[in-house]
């Protein structure tokens, strides 16, 4: 049985948004129990309006919550009894195998850090979501936010604890394809830092395929896409607003005039999949990569549906047992690429030294 910790007063709308999808989440798989976390009168009533199953949901009190624009330090300082942090707690004890909040994003990071820590040889935790590609392929891309300066260093390590992940979700796929974002795929191109880490990734055990430039995350060539938080963040949301842009631009040219009306009654079943499978909703839920715990970051803004595939996200995470495959995988390749790091830095000597 997989146990969920669930920030039930995090996000924009708290219950009316939490409960519902926790309901249907448990409707859907019999082989996970919640523990919801948060105000327990409050939720023990929203729970029973929902007619949830509560042999399979604990109730665990919390009698704070964190604001959604809350500064992260202050939340991690004086909200020590929150719902999110109550939450992350069960995964630090081990009550739980993953926690999931749409609660403040900055308050998350910071809270999931201190109370879990970071995997060791990894420096910072990175945000990272599953985009959608070409066919049935999925593309793993971060850092989409928590880090916007990074050294190649921090790159490269983003590349290895992605690609642990991406094989611990598929084992049967073979070694993951990393590609790291750049403005060309000439090893010439882009910043310093951008260079050195492709140099570093060249060096690293990972199957590393080189640059990608952003026109082909979703061509379903590449598993993991690295970047820094800043170009990472902006990449995401950029590919948010061009659905949505999508999406509208195609209703109005439908409703423009008779004829086209009538096309899309002929195309109504396509545009009904193409909703369906680029449904922002359905891509909800990215996970904080990189801690040792399994911690999974809900949209904010999102609707049960949303809140549900959340959930899905930390289950899938939680029943591959990904935390302790990305451990024992960072471990030895990072022991790798220090060897053969070593290496270089002892051939440059003796050159020097000649």
């Amino acid at each position: 049985m997989i146990t969920l910790a669930v920030d039930a007063m995090g996000g924009d709308s708290g219950l009316g948004v939490t409960v519902p999808g926790a309901v249907a989440f448990l409707k859907q798989q019999g082989d996970v129990r919640l523990i919801m976390v948060g105000d327990e009168a409050g939720l023990a009533a929203a729970l029973k309006a929902a007619g949830a199953p509560m042999e399979r949901i604990e109730i665990k009190h919390a009698s704070q919550v964190v604001d959604m624009d809350e500064q992260p330090q202050l939340a991690l300082k004086n909200k020590k009894d929150s719902s999110m942090r109550v939450a992350v707690n069960q995964v630090k004890e081990g009550g739980a195998q993953a926690a999931v909040s749409a609660g403040n994003t900055g308050a998350l990071m910071a809270t999931a850090r201190f109370v879990l820590k970071t995997i060791p040889g990894i420096e910072r935790p990175a945000i990272a979501k599953f985009l959608p590609s070409k066919g049935s392929h999925s593309t793993l891309m971060l850092d989409l936010g928590a880090n916007v300066d990074c050294t190649a260093e921090n790159l490269v390590q983003f590349a290895v604890v992605g690609s642990e992940l991406v094989q611990a979700m598929n084992p049967e796929g073979g070694q993951p394809r990393v590609g790291l974002l750049n403005v060309g795929s000439e090893d010439i191109k882009g910043t310093a830092t951008v260079k050195q880490a492709f140099r570093l990734l060249k060096a690293a055990d990972l199957n590393f395929i080189g640059n990608v430039e952003g026109n082909e995350i979703f061509n379903g060539e590449v598993d993991v896409v690295v970047a820094d938080g800043f170009v990472g963040n902006i990449m995401l949301k950029t590919i948010e607003g061009m659905v949505k842009f999508m999406g509208s631009a195609i209703k109005q040219e439908f409703q423009a005039n008779i004829f086209t009306k009538m096309g899309a009654l002929a195309a109504l079943p396509a545009l009904k999949g193409f909703k369906n499978r680029f449904d922002p909703r359905k891509f909800n839920g990215a996970i904080f990569l990189g801690l040792r715990g399994v911690v999974v970051k809900s949209h904010g803004g999102t609707d049960a549906l949303g809140f549900k595939y959340a959930l899905e996200e930390a289950y899938y995470e939680a029943k591959a047992d990904s935390l302790l495959r990305i451990e024992q995988g960072v471990a030895s390749r990072l022991a790798v690429l220090a060897e053969k790091k070593l290496e270089a830095e002892n051939a440059a000597m003796a050159n020097n030294i000649e």
